[in-house]
């Protein structure tokens, strides 16, 4: 066994670092037997020095996280900062010295992974990333190591735990939006500016990193198509229910079935109470994968969190490890097929589309029409009325989303139709 011990670099000491310093030191003889060799935290870079961290010599603390990856000693950084800048600068840093990398960085990863992969390669080392995806979950390096044989043509999942947490609620005790989103701050699954999460901005980058991974080809950000959930209300919660189903904010990526494109989504939708998905409660994620030999593959379990996501880091670090010893690198970015990712109009889907209608003869036949026109079947409509008002709750089966918004756009414009209560797409059927 190597008796030089590897040395690490923590970039970043809030709840994830900590408890990824308090694994390395509770878990050390454990981790050198894994890996073959010793490991250890050589330097912590912080940005408030005073902050007292338990169970960390203060001797480790900088506040100059480039000075410690320029020491000429280090063997792997673990960047958990967050956010674009500095991780991006340090993380090339790292690259430049001969570092490899372990980050939990969805943001940055989702904007700029083929530059920091391309980077990692130029200078032969390791870039792992298994923490920015679903937290504890195994499933970046099942995708990109287990499943490379195969090919997957799907990827739907929950990737948020405070949106799922909120939806649950909302779900389970009939609670309002608002009051369910109180809830979740109080137990702190919920940040105090929670538009990253309810907005869908998390899940977004989670579902270009997985995208990528999934399908050989580079998604940014901005290539996935985004909806928030903060419309979402206790009466789409009742027609759900109606239908025998239940409402999620999911990833879904998709291969065209031509093989020719990709699409990549996150937004609300009504899945069957029949689905995997659906029974996911809390702040828990899943998510399901469909692989052409494989089948349907399903991961479950914390996506959140100080130790799961540090499970994930320790995991990364590891494998880093063994592979410095092995004088030899891990997988890196696979980008062969090139795809073009389409529109979100291209997407075939259903819609859920409840409409405030004037409750009089020829309101259903002029709304028919209108589907009609627009090349949009209906599968069912439900109508109620009382005192000159109805309601008509109408699910479509499966259109092009052009097709499906094109056709509410035109509802909107009719005499008899006083507003678009709801508009949610229909998956997992």
């Amino acid at each position: 066994m190597r008796t030089r011990p590897l040395k690490v670099a923590l970039l970043g000491c809030g709840v994830v670092g900590s408890e990824v310093a308090r694994i390395m030191t509770t878990h050390a003889d454990d981790l050198t037997a894994r890996i073959g060799a010793p490991v250890e935290l050589a330097g912590v870079a912080v940005r408030r020095p005073s902050k007292v961290r338990e169970g960390i010599d203060p001797a480790l603390i900088t506040t100059d996280a480039t000075a410690l990856l320029k020491r000429g000693d280090i063997d792997v950084a673990i960047e958990v900062i967050g956010g674009i800048e500095p991780a991006r600068t340090l993380i090339t840093t790292a690259f430049e010295n001969g570092i490899s990398v372990v980050s939990a960085n969805k943001a940055l990863l989702a904007q700029d992974g083929a530059a920091l992969h391309a980077a990692a390669e130029t200078h032969g080392l390791d870039l792992y990333y298994e923490a920015a995806v679903a937290g504890a979950i195994p499933l970046v390096r099942p995708m990109r190591e287990s499943l490379a044989g195969d090919k997957i043509n799907r990827v739907m999942g929950i990737v948020n735990g405070t949106t799922n947490f909120i939806l649950d609620k909302m779900d389970s005790t009939g609670a309002g939006y608002q009051e369910a989103l109180d809830e979740a701050t109080a137990l702190g699954y919920a940040e105090a500016d929670p538009t990253a999460d309810v907005e869908g901005y998390d899940a977004a980058a989670k579902a270009a990193i997985l995208a990528g991974i999934a399908f050989h080809t580079r998604v940014r950000l901005d290539d996935v198509y985004r909806e928030g959930m903060t419309e979402v209300s206790a009466a789409d919660f009742a027609s759900a229910k109606r239908m025998g189903c239940t409402i999620k904010l999911l990833a879904i990526l998709e291969r065209a079935a031509d093989g020719e494109s990709v699409t990549a989504r996150v937004h609300p939708a009504m899945i069957p109470l029949t689905h995997p998905l659906a029974s996911v409660r809390e702040a828990y994620n899943a998510v399901f994968v469909e692989a052409e030999a494989a089948g349907r593959l399903m991961f479950y379990g914390p996506g959140a969190g100080g130790a799961p996501t540090a499970s994930a880091v320790l995991g990364d670090l590891v494998a880093i490890c063994r592979n410095k010893l092995a004088e030899a690198t891990g997988p890196g970015e696979s980008a062969y097929t090139q795809l073009p990712v389409s529109p979100m109009g291209d997407v075939v889907t259903r819609y859920h589309i409840s409409l405030d209608v004037a409750d009089k003869p020829g309101v259903l036949a002029q709304v028919a029409t209108t589907f009609a026109e627009h090349g949009v079947s209906i599968d069912t409509v439900r109508q109620q009325g009382k005192d000159g008002e109805a309601s008509l709750v109408v699910v479509t089966h499966r259109a092009p989303d052009a097709a499906l918004s094109g056709t509410v756009e035109a509802l909107r414009k009719l005499d008899t139709v006083r507003g678009v209560a709801s508009i949610m797409r229909v998956e997992g059927e």
